[in-house]
């Protein structure tokens, strides 16, 4: 009988697994008190309580300025407001990530460009970002993907040649650091979502960091309404425009949100903590194996994965003579693992971003008011080759489960010869335009 559970050998999980090892976010009585206060206030659509929250996430990523938002979403479009996104201004941004990192541009009558990602991090290629620079660039949108702190030295510096405004999508890795500074607040603003998937998870939320006084006016008057006043305001050219939002929408936060999310920050990073433990703890196992990688940081310089959200691994399909990933995905599932092949799938490959006339313009959006065609630019070959897969995102480092996990895949990659014949293809067309097992926002 064949040693893979999937040509009918004995499955790699078996007994009885904990919930606790993966059950997310943690809530306790504290957690309910704090959200039932608000409710038995009839307070969800205060501000007391927000406030409150973006003074302390403010403090504990050490920025001068914090706002909350109703999701993630809205706090990166905000974002991009606050830097003077505008008609047929260009954002940078690359193509594997969540859709809510750019589409937003749209409603801004900008565009969007994307660049491409390094093999190992999967965030932007600091070395492309040139490339998709032209005369109408306004800003770069990094996103620190699948907790993966991106190189943010190089990105600063090619920013700063080119006098270009920096977005951080942390939304996958809040709290984060990166040679020891918190992600967030290396570049002139980040954004974020806080939605229950996420490893900072309070319901449905977003937040908005920056040190600019000016961002942080333009961010607040976008969609706050009650907060565009002179109690907040201080920008000068945007006093005339008080009590209404800018941006047409409101972005105000229910506040049972905002109160699970003061509790969480209590214990948020020794969570992360054992979080890291336990996913290290996994990859030390598999280290060596043929055709699949860690996709980690190294800690020695202070940089960190965070929550590690959403993880997932590196494979190399020549290493394993051909064997696809759905193929070796599928063997892994036998053995009794929840696993899938690819991440996001590359947003340049949307017609969203290619024909979609969206507001009935009589030509593509993405290129309704840009002064080139930048979906020439859509030559993205580490995006478009390199396959990943998704791991269990384990949530405390108990050490004999995660090694029964750890087997399973060390049993298929080992073995992997079984699998040859219908298996062996070199690219796989598996991705999804957002993640089914961990909820986006």
């Amino acid at each position: 009988m064949s040693i893979l559970a999937i040509n009918g050998g004995k499955p790699a999980i078996h007994g009885t697994i904990p919930a606790e090892l993966f059950s997310w976010p943690v809530v306790t009585p504290e957690d309910e008190a704090a959200v039932l206060d608000v409710l038995r206030r009839g307070a969800m659509s205060g501000l007391d309580v927000t406030e409150k929250f973006e003074r302390e996430f403010a403090d504990w990523l050490g920025s001068k300025y914090a706002i909350g938002y109703c999701n993630g979403t809205l706090s990166l479009q905000a974002a991009m407001f606050a830097c003077g996104l505008g008609k047929g201004d260009e954002l940078i941004c690359p193509s594997k990530t969540y859709w809510a990192s750019c589409i937003q541009a749209f409603n801004m009558n900008a565009t969007v460009v994307f660049a491409d990602i390094e093999r190992d991090s999967l965030c932007i290629d600091p070395a492309d970002i040139e490339r998709c620079i032209g005369p109408k660039t306004k800003a770069i949108m990094v996103v620190h993907y699948l907790a993966h702190p991106a190189d943010m030295d190089a990105i600063m510096a090619v920013a700063k040649k080119h006098n270009l405004k920096v977005i951080e999508d942390v939304s996958h890795a809040q709290g984060g650091l990166y040679r020891g500074r918190k992600l967030g607040t290396i570049g002139d603003i980040g954004a974020m979502s806080l939605m229950s998937g996420k490893s900072f998870a309070t319901g449905e939320m977003g937040m908005l960091v920056t040190d600019n006084r000016e961002m942080y006016d333009r961010a607040m008057a976008y969609s706050h309404y009650e907060r565009n006043n002179a109690s907040y305001i201080e920008t000068e050219y945007l006093k005339p425009y008080f009590g209404l939002p800018l941006g047409g929408m409101k972005g105000r936060v229910n506040q049972t949100c905002s109160a699970m999310g003061r509790v969480q920050l209590k214990y948020y990073d020794e969570r992360c903590r054992l979080i890291r433990e336990g996913m290290n703890y996994f990859w030390d196992l598999l280290e060596g194996l043929p055709g699949i990688r860690a996709h980690r940081v190294s800690e020695a310089e202070g940089s960190n994965m965070a929550g590690w959200y959403a993880p997932h691994g590196l494979y190399n399909s020549d290493e394993l003579e051909g064997l696809s990933v759905s193929r070796f995905c599928e063997a892994v599932r036998a053995e009794g693992v929840s696993v899938s092949p690819g991440g996001n799938n590359p947003l340049h490959t949307h017609n969203v971003f290619k024909t979609a006339d969206i507001y009935n313009a009589g030509t593509p959006t993405r290129i309704m008011n840009a002064d080139r065609d930048v979906r020439e630019l859509d030559a993205l070959p580490v995006t478009e080759e390199l396959e990943i897969y998704s791991i269990p995102w384990f949530k405390r480092p108990m050490h004999s489960y995660i090694e029964m996990y750890a087997a399973a895949f060390r049993k298929v990659a080992e073995n992997y010869r079984e699998l040859l014949g219908e298996g062996k293809r070199k690219k796989s067309s598996d991705g999804r335009w957002f993640f089914y097992n961990d909820k986006e926002d």
